[in-house]
């Protein structure tokens, strides 16, 4: 399979400029030229290949890659929701000169052909983390590798998803209809496939584009640090007690009912398992919380009365629920689980005030500075450094707060070489603070901007202007926002209480004396409570409504 032409990008048509030396003097300046219209891509250039299915049709391929040049794109598709585990279910790959192959792991297991064909080739995947650990479980690892997600976070794209990317870099609409299909579906259906294909199509050049940015913003060789991290990134280590993620088991305090829960996750994970489905769809967390929680009722068999084990998946395995439900009630005490594990790391930030208000400050400091250097660097502040680090420097600061000692501390908790050298003279001054320098710089702030007089406090009147006009109404109270006058108390004479007589304000020969600002709001207050008769009299269809 070979290339064809490459893509024209949006734009390749535009109307030619006005040739030299035309007069355009007389014209009105142009303006600015709008975005094109996205350009919808619903086709691979060279249609959508068939699936790799056999031994010597991944032969084939490996011997067309190998024969490409540059840099390959390569994708996969899992089936997370359907089945247990997050393994490939197909996996894409275009290469320059070699066009595009859809391979099935399934059916051709072995991929030892393609691993050699690419060896020392650079992969461009997007949010390759979520990729590289399925295909590492077919065999295939980049020696090199270029994540376009990655990059597009580092140039401060608002939007990084492949086709959000597409369209503001190249100009191109790419559907996502079945990003979220069963990819264990055999055989795999053409719109499928042709989604699959459209996935790597455009996957290099969009490559060639943002490295062209990255070169021009100074942060290539950023890039290549963090591409080389996600790269060499370890397996996470297995999660401790994972049933605790079990959600909505906050509503669960009791070790009897955790122990419950518990039973029921492992003997779901086990017939998850075992089936080779998603544990979702063998019996949703929902369920298993409402056994916990009605578990001290719960007698012989007593599983088949809540609602939530009615359902045909659930009672499918009731036997096996009604006994890991038995398990639980019948431990000892001291075999039940803990109410909580020991935190690993600083406890949550909103209780640090309390905790210890000094490291409260040095957060608020820290995660300001951060992100001033992430604005003014034009990229989200967890890319600058992750928030977990920073949370853990300044609940325990280095004993010498150098900015060797910081960046010390930074690459010990995994920061980059380009993260150390932008955060670390930034963090030493936030990790100095105290709760008094925080309370300090909060007096002297609300000295410099006092706040503005409550409302609940009358302001005094003020005295009448030199030029004869009346001054501010009682009551009112200043400030940037026009308030309705509040009522001061008044003497049985009148005037307002605990004030001298104003000067009454003079009036023209023969009009009626100014009515006090209060008397008036109440005058309007009681004629908008009353309805007009006259107009209800004559049947005013507005009255009537």
């Amino acid at each position: 399979m070979t290339d064809a032409a490459p893509v024209p990008m949006p734009g390749d048509a535009s109307s030619p400029p006005a040739a030299a030396g035309a007069d355009t003097s007389g014209d009105p300046a142009p303006a600015a030229p709008e975005r094109p219209a996205a350009v919808p891509l619903l086709a691979p250039r060279e249609g959508v290949p068939p699936v790799i299915e056999t031994a010597e049709a991944l032969e084939a391929a490996a011997a067309a890659l190998a024969a490409g040049t540059g840099p390959v794109a390569v994708d996969a598709e899992r089936a997370s929701g359907y089945r247990y585990g997050q393994r490939a279910y197909l996996v894409q790959l275009r290469r320059a000169g070699s066009g595009t192959h859809l391979v099935d792991p399934i059916a051709v297991p072995d991929l030892a052909a393609l691993a050699e064909a690419l060896e020392g080739t650079e992969w461009v995947l997007h949010a390759a983390s979520q990729d590289l650990p399925c295909l590492r479980e077919v065999g295939l690892a980049p020696a090199r590798l270029f994540d376009t997600e990655l990059a597009g976070r580092l140039l401060g794209h608002p939007k990084v998803g492949l086709s959000a990317l597409l369209e503001e870099v190249l100009g191109y609409s790419l559907a996502k209809e079945h990003s979220a299909a069963d990819w264990s579906t055999r055989p795999l259906p053409e719109p499928w496939l042709r989604y699959a294909a459209l996935d790597v199509e455009l996957l290099v050049e969009l490559r060639d584009a943002l490295e062209a940015e990255l070169r021009e913003a100074g942060k290539l060789a950023w890039a290549h640090e963090e591409f080389d991290a996600v790269r060499d990134a370890p397996a996470p280590a297995p999660r401790v007690d994972p049933w605790r993620r079990t959600s909505g088991m906050h509503k669960v305090r009791r070790p009897r009912q955790l122990a419950v829960i518990r039973s029921l996750w492992l003997r779901r994970d086990e017939i998850a398992r075992r089936r080779d489905t998603s544990p979702s769809r063998v019996l949703p967390d929902s369920a298993i919380v409402a056994a916990a929680t009605a578990a001290p009722s719960l007698g012989p068999d007593g599983l088949s009365a809540v609602p939530a084990f009615g359902g045909r998946g659930a009672r499918r395995h009731l036997r096996e629920w009604q006994a890991a439900l038995d398990d639980a009630l019948a431990l000892d005490d001291a075999d039940l689980p803990v109410t909580s594990l020991p935190a690993d790391g600083p406890p949550p930030p909103r209780s640090w005030a309390d905790k210890d208000p000094d490291a409260a400050a040095r957060l608020a400091a820290a995660r300001t500075a951060v992100g001033q250097a992430a604005d003014r660097l034009r990229m989200p502040a967890e890319n600058l450094v992750t928030p977990d680090l920073v949370r853990r420097l300044a609940w325990e600061p280095p004993a010498a707060l150098t900015e060797d000692a910081v960046a010390a501390a930074l690459t010990g908790g995994g920061a980059r070489p380009w993260q150390v050298a932008q955060v670390a003279p930034l963090l030493v001054p936030a990790l100095h603070r105290t709760a008094a320098d925080a309370a300090a710089d909060a007096a002297a702030d609300a000295a410099r901007h006092p706040a503005p007089a409550s409302s609940d406090e009358p302001a005094p009147r003020s005295a009448p202007a030199a030029s004869g006009q009346a001054g501010t109404a009682a009551g009112t109270v200043a400030g940037p926002r026009r308030r309705r006058p509040v009522a001061e108390p008044r003497s049985s004479s009148g005037a307002a209480s605990g004030s001298a007589p104003s000067a009454a304000p003079l009036v023209e020969p023969g009009a009626a004396p100014a009515e006090p600002a209060e008397g008036r709001t109440r005058r309007r207050r009681r004629r908008s409570r009353q309805p007009d008769t006259a107009r209800l009299e004559t049947g005013d269809p507005d009255m009537l409504r």
